[in-house]
């Protein structure tokens, strides 16, 4: 391989991160990736000689850090609320979710929902998370939804929750059921898989 195919490679790295970070939902990752792509592409620009398109990543670089450092000096501050099925918001919030609630949870179901233990996690009066669980033993929540809405899927919300559960005697979560695109998020939580199709959080270990 040669040196300009090289360089033309790296040009096209830089391009693809910067297009790739607008489909992420989370704003952190977003400026992240956004700031790496800008990085290679300023560098690819400077070796080319196109300085007007080196400028313009460097501020773009500029941009993205000063926006991460004011997100992360920023502590997001929750609010936790025991409510049920019932609630008029909750049917709001599950209905307006529904589509991207099934991406994660495809077997769950309005029709279908009995639970004991329903909880809103909100965040500067905002609406971040909700969870829906039964209790199937004392101390124990079998989980039936467990969704955070895009911007608060850096577990934070999560981490959140199982914090203010442990505090009202619970000890562990259990999760029955198939849902490959929210195995990740149960994994950065601390569930553990004990069966097919069965993962278990225990609550007393979490931070």
């Amino acid at each position: 391989m040669n040196t300009k195919v090289l360089i033309e490679l790296i040009g096209y790295l830089g391009s693809a991160l910067v297009v790739v970070s607008m489909l992420m939902a989370s704003v952190v990752k977003l400026r992240v990736v956004n700031t790496i792509g800008s990085v290679i592409f300023m560098c690819y620009a400077l070796v080319i000689g196109s300085y007007p398109t080196a400028v313009m990543n460097f501020f773009l670089i500029a941009i993205n850090i000063w926006h991460l450092v004011h997100l992360l000096r920023n502590q997001k501050t929750y609010d936790f609320i025991d409510t049920h099925p019932e609630d008029s918001f909750v049917s709001y919030f599950l209905t307006k979710n529904l589509e991207d609630i099934r991406n994660f949870f495809p077997d769950f179901s309005l029709d279908a929902l009995r639970a004991d233990a329903v909880f809103l996690v909100c965040c500067n009066s905002q609406p971040a998370s909700l969870f829906i669980g039964t209790t199937t033993a004392p101390g124990t929540l079998e989980v039936a939804l467990d969704y955070a809405v895009p911007l608060y899927r850096d577990t934070s919300a999560g981490r959140y929750l199982c914090g203010q559960l442990k505090e009202r005697g619970f000890r562990s979560l259990v999760f029955r059921g198939k849902a490959p695109n929210h195995v990740s998020y149960m994994e950065k939580i601390g569930y553990q898989k004990e069966k097919e199709d069965i993962y278990v959080l225990d609550l007393t270990k979490t931070g």
